[in-house]
């Protein structure tokens, strides 16, 4: 049986951190070692160029800090292939054409848009590219007839919209070139990652974030000065855990769920500081970061081999995104020359 593909990816404007983890690349792994799927996992320079085009030293020195991180995390180039989204000029192309398909005012209701539209402050002023990404990450999905995306619950209403660009193609061109994709989302309440600050999400921009290339001294000092209970003054005072980020890592990185129930018990009767559940969490966390942190570390020993596994990984996602376009200019009608 033909293996299923997927696509996901991440912008490279800096290091991941465990919001990513938790988000996405987890199950990435997971799906990955099942030996069901071919996975091509893309380092979308591109996209991240739609709201950093002024900057772009900062995706250059970004690129090699994310492909350490994917493998360190146990993306295995050798099942998973890994490649540089602006090494694929079919993306462009396949964009082209898809934008002819949709409107202007799809794109602004899109949640996503409009969500990080007003996080990063454009008001009027949108970059074309931004506003456009949904069409993008269409092309870059159906260059490689990806029928799972793994992603953070937040990419949600962009997998739906690739859907309608895949539809709206094969019927406008009565064909089935195009696959459509179904979204893989974390369990639910899982997905999403608050910062330490208790803001609603982890974000490198917002600086609450712990990265999986922290040191354990790093790791400690960031969890020591997470957002608790602002009320939970004095270790006797009853706390609450709703809200409270210690206890929200805690139901999603400690295996030991009957731990964590003891714990919450506990600190909402009173008694129980807000020091000591940190230092649990802690040891939770080393225990799941140590091994990733290893393995970047003898990773990043040898960049020029991490550099040439995305040379290599570019190069095979041009041969099957250049035969999708091909299938995509003879449905449209553009094979004049054939």
């Amino acid at each position: 049986m033909e293996k299923k593909v997927i696509l996901t990816g991440d912008r490279p404007t800096g290091k991941l951190h465990i919001g990513h983890y938790i988000g996405s690349l987890k199950n990435r792994v997971m799906l990955q070692n099942s030996g069901k799927y071919r996975p091509f996992i893309m380092i979308a320079d591109t996209q991240a160029l739609t709201d950093n085009a002024r900057n772009p030293e900062k995706i250059r020195n970004s690129l090699i800090q994310v492909a350490l991180d994917y493998l360190a995390v146990g993306i295995d180039p050798e099942i998973s292939t890994i490649f540089v989204q602006s090494q694929i000029p079919a993306l462009f192309e396949l964009t082209a054409y898809y934008m002819d398909l949709v409107t202007v005012s799809r794109l602004e209701r899109n949640p996503t848009v409009k969500t990080e539209i007003g996080q990063k402050g454009f008001n009027d002023s949108i970059p074309v590219g931004f506003l456009n990404y949904p069409v993008s990450q269409a092309a870059d999905i159906t260059a490689f007839k990806a029928s799972l995306v793994p992603a953070g619950d937040d990419q949600e209403p962009m997998i739906e919209q690739a859907r309608e660009i895949v539809r709206t193609f094969n019927r406008v061109y009565n064909c089935d070139v195009l696959v459509e994709p179904k979204g893989y989302f974390p369990e639910d309440g899982s997905g999403r990652l608050p910062g330490l600050d208790g803001n609603a999400k982890m974000s490198k921009s917002l600086n609450n974030a712990i990265y999986l290339s922290d040191d354990a001294e790093t790791v400690q000092k960031k969890v020591m000065s997470m957002y608790t209970d602002p009320d939970h003054i004095h270790v006797e005072d009853p706390g609450k855990i709703e809200g409270n980020t210690v206890f929200t890592y805690l139901d999603i990185f400690d295996p030991d769920k009957d731990k964590v129930a003891q714990l919450k018990e506990d600190y909402q009767k009173g008694g129980l500081g807000d020091v000591k559940i940190k230092r649990y969490l802690n040891k939770v966390l080393e225990a799941e970061l140590a091994p990733i942190r290893e393995r970047r570390a003898k990773f990043a020993e040898d960049e020029a081999a991490v550099y040439e596994m995305l040379i290599e990984g570019s190069k095979k996602a041009n041969e099957v995104a250049n035969e999708t376009l091909q299938q995509v200019r003879s449905a449209i009608g553009l094979n004049y020359f054939d």
